[in-house]
């Protein structure tokens, strides 16, 4: 960067207020999130709960959770929001006493949750079923993570094409299948679209097979739970439905913790069993770790255990209620501007929209351009079909009002030009 030294470790070490002073000077160009500008990676609910969350991580900001026995107050936190996510995610709804069998894990995110699944997915069907080549069948909604635990793990992945309003095609998905399966996956909602897929009969599907069904609910895991006690949001998508064998929740998403933790939860413990990786074959010791990392982060774990009681159920049906106001606002205003459109039937606060696909419609990615130029807001790219991508949350609902003004004004200012955007990237995450 202009007006920085080159990359060498500093000769003699710098004040700490120039050092922050320099990280104020390197962040300027990033993203306002505080403002509610951005539709993205970012879920903020509000200055006291970040307040909170800078705090609780502090506390804890030198400790490692690799060990519990050092620190029991980490393996107890660690439980304790495990024991929170099981009962949010319908452990209490199963029939019988199913849901005391319920076991899980914190892992560093939803991809971390999402190859934990499918690695568990391969063991269990090793050692159930002999599979050499395992395979897993999923919608080409599923999130891109399971292609990485494709590639990590050496478990074909065999996407299906969506239905028409963006869920996961059943019939297809059974068509896919063969011996060799051992893993299917929906959505809670999936990612691109928003949309939940229909998991009953996912998991019915998996169940006559004989075979593992995950609910990706990394996204909605700790919305969905409230958005359904208030009524928004009817279909059924977790632990209660029969056949739901693992399920995962970002705590860091809609439950409005730091970056990173996720919870994974198998429907019983012998299964659950499969994820951790203990070995004695070296020269130090027993090791064992639940998760991928061997070294993990105390913080996250202590700002999430600090949100969920500080929060509360009152909190998240609040915070939740929020988010749907905004989301609802949002969507209504894309319905009645002429030349856009929503992509498929969004079910919750996550949905995805452009240039309507047929008549006089603006060019998606210069609409995109155009609303970071007029009011500096942000919404990831996303193809097919070209979109802008939204992620609504209760922090956007004090502008949600502000940003329906200029997405009027510059799809006007669009149909009227016709301007086309030159770049037609659409990165998600980069390296």
């Amino acid at each position: 960067m202009d007006g920085f030294p080159d990359n060498r470790l500093p000769a003699h070490g710098l004040d700490a207020d120039a050092v922050l002073d320099r990280m104020e000077v390197l962040r300027a160009d990033d993203r306002d999130w505080r403002g509610g500008r951005v539709f993205s990676l970012v879920y903020n609910a509000g200055d006291d709960v970040l307040d909170l969350l800078e705090r609780a991580s502090n506390l804890y900001s030198a400790e490692n959770a690799l060990n519990t026995m050092v620190f029991p107050s980490l393996g107890w936190m660690q439980n304790d929001i495990v024991t929170i996510t099981t009962g949010l995610l319908g452990a209490d709804r199963m029939p019988g006493d199913e849901g005391g069998g319920v076991g899980g894990f914190l892992t560093s995110g939803g991809t971390e949750s999402l190859l934990q699944a499918t690695k568990t997915a391969r063991d269990w069907g090793r050692a159930e079923r002999g599979t050499g080549r395992p395979n897993m069948v999923l919608a080409t909604s599923a999130h891109a993570a399971f292609e990485k635990a494709s590639h990590y793990f050496d478990v074909e992945s065999r996407r299906v094409p969506v239905r028409g309003d963006f869920a996961a095609d059943v019939d297809a998905m059974a068509d896919a299948m063969d011996d060799d399966t051992v893993l299917v996956v929906g959505s809670a909602p999936s990612y691109p679209q928003g949309v939940i897929d229909p998991i009953p009969e996912l998991a019915g599907l998996a169940a006559e097979r004989g075979i593992l069904c995950h609910v990706d609910a990394c996204l909605g895991g700790f919305i969905l739970p409230f958005l359904g006690r208030l009524g928004h949001v009817t279909k059924a998508w977790d632990l209660a439905v029969p056949g739901v064998s693992s399920i995962s929740a970002d705590l860091h998403k809609y439950g409005y913790a730091s970056k990173g933790v996720s919870v994974i939860l198998y429907r019983d413990r012998a299964l659950a069993g499969l994820q951790p990786f203990i070995t004695t074959n070296w020269l130090g010791g027993l090791y064992g770790s639940p998760s991928m990392a061997g070294t993990r982060p105390a913080g996250p774990i202590a700002a999430g255990w600090a949100v969920l009681h500080y929060l509360g159920e009152d909190g998240y049906l609040r915070l939740a209620e929020d988010a749907h106001q905004a989301a609802t606002a949002i969507k209504s205003a894309i319905v009645r501007i002429p030349g856009l459109a929503i992509r498929g039937a969004p079910d919750a606060t996550v949905f995805a929209f452009g240039g309507a696909l047929e008549g006089a419609a603006p060019d998606t990615f210069a609409l995109g351009d155009a609303l970071a130029e007029r009011g500096g807001w942000f919404f990831d790219r996303q193809s097919p079909p070209d979109s802008l991508h939204a992620t609504v949350h209760a922090g956007h609902r004090a502008v949600a009002d502000q940003l329906v003004a200029d997405l009027d004004a510059v799809t006007g200012e669009l149909l009227s030009s016709g301007a086309r955007a030159k770049d037609r990237g659409t990165t998600y995450g980069t390296i």
